[in-house]
């Protein structure tokens, strides 16, 4: 029986980001990189500091792994995850074998991993631990109910080099964006790649009326072709690898909208593009932002042809963060950098956080 952990919500002396976060009342935060080594566990770690400031029971998992003393990539020395006194945290259990802080185990999930089951623990004390937990947007779901049910008033999900779905509306209802010098170039370089990730992760959320439409396209979890009237012209759960040729061949068919529930890779992206060539105005419906492998370049000249981009569920960035060091080389004045990016970025609370304890 998983034991529920009850405290108090109280403000505190809060940063702006984590005012951000409880303005917005979100409830499960993805904190994702736009790279390695741009400052992504830190701004974790400030997130779970604030937390216990104010009171707020917190939940911890990862979909990948984090926490380790090496980079796993680069093989340098990382951050740890720091964990607060209280935190229930969902991890592998081979991971407790080096965590720095006592624990006690509330239950286990039936889920498994190559570190083992994922298990929920609470940590006792302040200190490092290893989080790896479900890497399954179905099993994400099941732990992420399960700290709730232990008690757990905001859940933070770490994300994984080269993985963004934590980030999707489906699974978290906000996203903390790290971003900093590691990602290479000057400070408007970074800033630039910064601005072109959050166009991709920002489109707008489709009109009730086109949701409602293209639905049952994402209930089938396949793709959908409507005409300019609205009338369904293509419907199958096909997957989206399959779906290029399919788009293709539809011929002098008219199309308005075509919905896919997928991912959106380069070759299916190609097709969309000499769709939108034959059919001016083409619309086109995705999950969320997440579901999106191109350039912002191809959005933007998507777009700029007549053509658009929405959203089932648009993603909600409650913050940007920024690292202006690099073990690389090529580190900025944190100070110059933070004004930077305010000036760059108007729309989003960006702040260093490392500056914000100072």
């Amino acid at each position: 029986m998983l034991a529920p952990v009850q405290t108090p919500a109280l403000q505190t002396n809060a940063s702006p980001l984590w005012a951000r976060v409880q303005n917005l009342g979100l409830r499960t935060v993805a904190v994702m990189g736009m790279t390695k080594n741009t400052g992504k566990t830190v701004s974790l770690n400030h997130l779970l500091a604030q937390a216990q400031s104010a009171h707020v029971a917190v939940g911890l998992t990862s979909i990948g792994r984090d926490g380790e003393e090496r980079d796993q990539v680069f093989s340098i020395p990382k951050p740890p995850v720091m964990v607060t006194p209280g935190c229930l945290v969902a991890t592998a259990r081979d991971t407790l074998l080096r965590a720095k802080v006592r624990t006690r185990l509330l239950g286990g999930t039936g889920i498994e991993s190559p570190m083992g089951e994922i298990v929920l623990v609470k940590a006792l004390d302040a200190g490092e631990m290893e989080v790896a937990g479900a890497s399954r947007s179905h099993d994400q779901h099941r732990v992420i109910a399960l700290l709730r049910q232990c008690g757990a008033e905001i859940v933070f999900l770490d994300g994984a080099l080269g993985r963004s779905h934590h980030a999707s509306p489906a699974i978290a209802d906000g996203v903390v964006l790290a971003t900093g010098a590691a990602i290479g170039g000057g400070v408007q370089d970074v800033l630039r790649k910064t601005r072109d990730r959050l166009a991709i992760l920002g489109i707008a959320a489709a009109e009730a009326a086109l949701a409602a439409q293209v639905q049952p396209a994402f209930d089938c979890a396949g793709v959908g072709v409507w005409d300019r009237a609205g009338a369904p012209v293509f419907l199958e759960p096909i997957a989206t690898l399959n779906a290029a040729p399919v788009l293709l061949g539809l011929g002098a068919t008219d199309v308005g909208t075509v919905a896919v529930s997928g991912a959106v890779a380069r070759r299916l992206w190609q097709a969309l593009v000499e769709l939108l060539q034959r059919h001016p105005g083409l619309t086109l419906v995705v999950g969320d932002g997440t579901k999106l492998f191109i350039d912002a370049i191809d959005l933007a000249t998507f777009e700029r042809q007549g053509g658009h981009v929405r959203a089932m569920r648009a993603i909600r960035m409650a913050g940007i963060t920024l690292n202006p060091f690099s073990p690389f080389g090529g580190s900025f004045d944190a100070h110059e950098f933070l004004a930077q990016a305010q000036l760059a970025l108007p729309d989003y609370t960006v702040s260093d956080v490392q500056l914000t304890a100072a």
